[in-house]
């Protein structure tokens, strides 16, 4: 049996339950209620943010190419049309915000389809996703070789890149050039803007050669050495489209002014090669030979009318530095290695082409 105590001390315990799950009710009614409020502003704000921008960390690569000169509205435009951002709006506004917008470059750059419109921008500023489009030219090779290699490259055609090197009063040409590409289109390796643009590319060459022709001080050692700067170039071209072994350049260059001093001709297989516009063989038949062309050094004395191709840095500087040798004579004695002798005589020099014929029946096709 309980007492009085007993049973009040019951009423309050019912009392403060009661109110407790009160409180509890109204704290659930609450939460549920913020969390539906806070589920319907969320679902809001991500349908906003979808139908503008993309979430997550984008889908498939794509490769996108900026041109050059491109707005930031243009480089967005060309985002949404690749799938990269769904919108032009929120990449201009990203790339506005951020402050970095004039670092956006022209190029080839590798992305993902359906990025967020922050994470494009960023992928866009890092250097890591740029993949550039190079062009190397070798020492050596001719103007129109140099179209081939531009076409191949790069996709132009090589009637583009040929329309392109016929106006040469755009370039910036030395004076003793003449007008003429052939010799001043610097053989190195080069990064090409996008679109890729012939005239571009031609004009980056004839610079690149005015500024080493400069750091070389071409014009000033010509005149020391009582040569004209044409005929060094033209030189130099021989040089590079003879042999490739940078310690045989100045060799050959001896070569060349010894013959000239003596007033004998020549005899360039390379000079012939570019009179008949053949580049496939190392040798030239008797017809070739008696071709009448000023750039056959076999039929006329003297140097060419000018380069017979692009000589490289070491191929100037060997013409403007050549050997202190009496050799009249050359022959690569073997076409894998390079090996080039030399020789002050015929007898030598005969002895030197019978090592060369036998090389040549050995690697039947070869020569």
């Amino acid at each position: 049996m309980f007492d009085n105590d007993s049973r009040l001390d019951w009423r309050k315990i019912g009392y403060y339950a009661r109110s407790t799950f009160a409180v509890l009710l109204s704290l659930a009614v609450l939460i549920g209620g913020g969390w539906f409020v806070y589920s319907k502003v969320n679902d809001a704000y991500l349908a906003w943010r979808t139908e503008e921008d993309y979430l997550g960390e984008g889908k498939d690569p794509v490769q996108v190419v900026i041109p050059r000169g491109a707005s930031v509205t243009q480089i967005g435009d060309i985002l949404v049309e690749a799938g990269v951002v769904k919108s032009t709006r929120t990449f201009r506004n990203v790339a506005q915000q951020s402050g970095d917008s004039d670092k956006l470059q022209a190029g080839r750059f590798n992305l993902r389809t359906e990025l967020p419109a922050e994470t494009a921008f960023d992928m866009l500023l890092d250097p890591a996703n740029q993949e550039r489009l190079w062009v190397t030219f070798p020492e050596g090779t001719t103007a129109a070789e140099q179209a081939d290699i531009i076409a191949d490259k790069t996709g132009l055609a090589v009637a583009d890149v040929t329309a392109a090197a016929s106006d040469t009063s755009i370039y910036a040409l030395p004076e003793y050039a003449q007008g003429k590409l052939e010799g001043f289109l610097f053989p190195a390796k080069y990064a090409v803007g996008e679109p890729p643009k012939a005239s571009d590319i031609l004009a980056t060459q004839v610079k690149q050669f005015g500024r080493v022709a400069e750091d070389m001080g071409l014009e000033g050692r010509a005149a020391e050495m009582q040569v004209e700067p044409l005929d060094v170039v033209t030189i130099a071209s021989i040089i590079a489209s003879e042999v490739s072994e940078p310690e045989d350049q100045p060799k050959v260059a001896a070569v060349i002014y010894n013959r000239l001093a003596a007033e004998m001709p020549l005899q360039m297989d390379s000079t012939v090669h570019y009179a008949v516009g053949r580049f496939d063989t190392v040798t030239t038949t008797a017809e070739e030979r008696a071709v009448d062309s000023p750039y056959n050094t076999y039929k006329y004395p003297g140097l060419p009318p000018g380069p017979i191709s692009n000589p490289g840095r070491t191929a100037l500087e060997a013409a403007l530095m050549p050997a202190d040798s009496d050799a009249l004579f050359f022959v690569t004695v073997d076409l894998d290695t390079g090996e080039t002798r030399f020789a002050a005589t015929i007898e030598e020099h005969n002895a030197n082409v019978a090592l060369f014929q036998q090389w040549c029946q050995a690697n039947a096709g070869r020569c």
